[in-house]
Formats: C-alpha cells, structure tokens, sequence
C-alpha cells in the first residue's frame, strides 16, 4: 500500500497521457444560480469520502450530515478513510474504465499532494467555488493558504473548510520545559528515552513531523516551496532529516521500531502516560480532548520558537460525481458560520475557522466570540510563525524513503 501511494503521481501522469488530459486541470466551470443548483440538490445523496480516524470529527461530519437534510434535503453519507489516496485511486480507476458519469465519490477531503495529482490530471469538477455563497466569507487576505494548496493553487477547484497547524501537546504533570526547536526536541528525547514518538508516515501527521524536521534543518527551506527536478535534489536537500531521525529512533517509544498508526492514537499514548509529549494539528485539540475526557487536565500546548508548519484543508468534487449539486450544498454548508463556528468549539473539534470575521453579520460573529478557549489552548499570538508547506514533489519522495528506511 505505501508503495501505491507513493507511485500515484506517476500512475495519475500515465493515465493522463492516454486520455489526452496533459495540461489541462478542470472539466468546465459551474455558472448556474446558486438556487437552481439547491433545488437540483434537493433529494441527492452524496457519499463522502474522508479520514474517519477521530470519533470526534466523525460525529461532527454526521452533525453536517443532520443539518444539510434538515435544510437541504441532502442525504450525507460518510465513507470513512485511512488514507485520502484510495478515494484517488478509486477516481483514477474510473476514469480508467470510462465511468466519466455517475461515480462512486461526490466530495473528497483533500489537500497536498492527492489535490495536485487530481487537479494535474483532470479528475476535479468546476472550478465551483465561485458559485458558493459562503466562499465569499473565507479569509483570503489573512490566510492565503485558502487559496493555495501545498504551493498548488486551487483555482476554485476546492473548497476551504478548516485551518491546520501543527503544535505539540504534553502532560504539564510530567514536563517542566519544553523543547523550543527541533535540535532540542532531540535533546530532550535523549534526556527522556521512551517519551516521544510520532504516527506512521503517510498518517498526515507523521508526515508533517517530517516536513517539520526538514523544513527546519534545510539549509535554504523556500528550496522546497519548488517542484522537484530530480531525485538527486531529495538526496541532498534530505540528508539532514534521515541524519536527524537516525539519532532519535533509537529514543523514541518502544526504541522507534514501532509507531502508533494514527494521531488518535498517539493522544492515547500521553492520555495512557506511555509518553509525555504527542503531536497535534489543531492548536484547540488539547482543550478539546480533556473536555471529552480524552486526556488528563494537566495536558497544555507549546509550539517551536521559528514557527511550526500550517496549511489549509478542503473539500473537491470528483469529476464524474453523480450528485455535484448536492456535494456543493455541503461544501457551502461547511464554510458557513454556524458550521464553522460548530467546528471551532473545543468541545466538539477545535479545529480554527478559514472565515474573515470582518465579513460576518454581529449575530454570526458572537458565535466565534461566544466559544469557550479552553484551558490548554494558546493565544492566537503565542501561536508563531506558520510556515509555508514544501511543494508536493517532495513529500511524496520522503514518504517513500521512510518507508524504505523504517517501517518494519
């Protein structure tokens, strides 16, 4: 399976080159009235394929699902993933077959890499967000990432509906000091054997540790904001990620020749006391797990002092998907203040909004403004710096040499 997902790129490319596809990055844009495509929508069933790997974000995506029947008389179905690669294989396969009508898939959470290979080899619908009503609420000013994926820009293909950064939670009870930057974070684990670990890449948050680690001991990091040429490059530019993991394996949990396979997980380790310092992508996820009992209160947060990675996640719609009209309806319904502010809630995700509050009405505003912190989360200013995500290309590389290096 890591080997798949690691020769999507390539597989995608080749189909494309049969088909005549090369260049181009969208089947035709949505242009109809907003209420023409509600009423289309009306009786739908649209099947989502998305990470089902959090109880917590499962129960808000069948909270979206009861809201958008409720409104919309669209019929939600989740289709739970461990990696966003099977719904593009799944995509890749049908056009293959000559399904370019009435496929398996209606919305895709997506980003980075799975987005580039869709959007390079014509398997997204629109662009349509232009068509949303809500798409004009998203902060694009402040939180450019909402326009671009992973350097890849979205070009209305895909619809913003949650922030990311990574940070990093620990058990206050256990630690005095953190560690403020990734050579200390080494440090530390050599101090404290057994205390550390991180998920199986591809798991999205393994993987961003990674482009963590690498972003922060590259030597010119905006080298990676560029396509890769050639593997040569990933050697190179690499090498001090590999020299890095090499002397902290040996001090990670279970002596690193074992991963937990999920972020969830991971949060179970520390929730467990099998270590005390876990990774998380959303800067609310700490507050949100004692709340729903899933970590003790003596869990904070803390981020490195040059910053930690961010970026943007997104829903897009297949192609050939059989209800667009109604995955536009929860695309909408997703970046709308009382979803967004629902997401937000510690209590229910954490997961920050991609809106502008200077765009809301007074009403939608006290939603965000009426939310509890949450007593581990970080100011917004004690965040850092969020930096940029590399270039798809290289991820795909470093994921597959993990795996060549690591897994067991």
């Amino acid at each position: 399976m890591r080997r798949r997902i690691a020769l999507l790129p390539l597989l995608a490319a080749a189909l494309a080159t049969a088909l005549g596809l090369a260049g181009k990055t969208a089947i035709a844009a949505e242009e109809r009235p907003w209420e023409e495509i509600v009423d289309a929508a009306n009786g739908q069933t649209v099947y989502w394929n998305a990470w089902g790997g959090d109880e917590r974000i499962n129960a808000y995506i069948a909270w979206v699902g009861e809201r958008v029947w409720d409104d919309y008389g669209v019929m939600l179905r989740h289709v739970k993933l461990a990696d966003t690669a099977d719904a593009v294989s799944r995509v890749l396969a049908e056009r293959a077959a000559g399904k370019t009508e009435d496929g398996s898939i209606d919305l895709i959470w997506i980003n980075g890499e799975n987005f580039a290979t869709m959007k390079d080899n014509t398997l997204l619908y629109g662009p349509f967000t232009e068509a949303l009503p809500n798409f004009q609420l998203v902060d694009f000013e402040e939180k450019p990432s909402t326009l671009v994926d992973f350097t890849v820009p979205t070009e209305g293909l895909e619809a913003p509906w949650g922030m990311a950064k990574l940070n990093f939670i620990y058990d206050s009870a256990r630690v005095a000091e953190t560690p403020g930057s990734i050579p200390a974070l080494l440090d530390w684990a050599r101090a404290n054997p057994g205390r550390f670990t991180y998920p199986t890449p591809p798991d999205f948050l393994g993987s961003t540790f990674l482009k963590q680690v690498l972003i922060e001991l590259a030597p010119d990091p905006a080298f990676l904001q560029q396509a890769v040429v050639d593997d040569s490059q990933v050697e190179q530019v690499a090498q001090p990620l590999w020299e890095f993991l090499d002397a902290l394996h040996p001090h990670l949990w279970r002596g690193g020749q074992t991963f937990p396979a999920s972020g969830p997980a991971q949060r179970q380790l520390l929730d467990d006391g099998e270590v005390d310092i876990t990774l998380s992508f959303y800067p609310s996820e700490a507050s949100s797990a004692i709340a729903n009992g899933l970590l003790p209160e003596t869990a904070r947060t803390f981020v490195l002092d040059r910053g930690t990675i961010g970026n943007t996640h997104f829903v897009a719609i297949p192609f050939n998907a059989s209800a667009a009209e109604g995955a536009m309806v929860v695309a909408n319904f997703l970046m709308g203040a009382e979803a967004q502010a629902e997401k937000q809630n510690p209590e229910v995700w954490g997961d920050d909004t991609v809106l502008a509050m200077a765009k809301l009405e007074p009403a939608e505003r006290r939603r965000f403004e009426e939310l509890p912190a949450g007593v581990a989360t970080l100011a917004p200013e004690a965040l850092g710096p969020t930096l940029l995500e590399p270039h798809p290309s290289w991820m795909v590389r470093i994921e597959a040499e993990w795996q060549r290096r690591y897994a067991r």
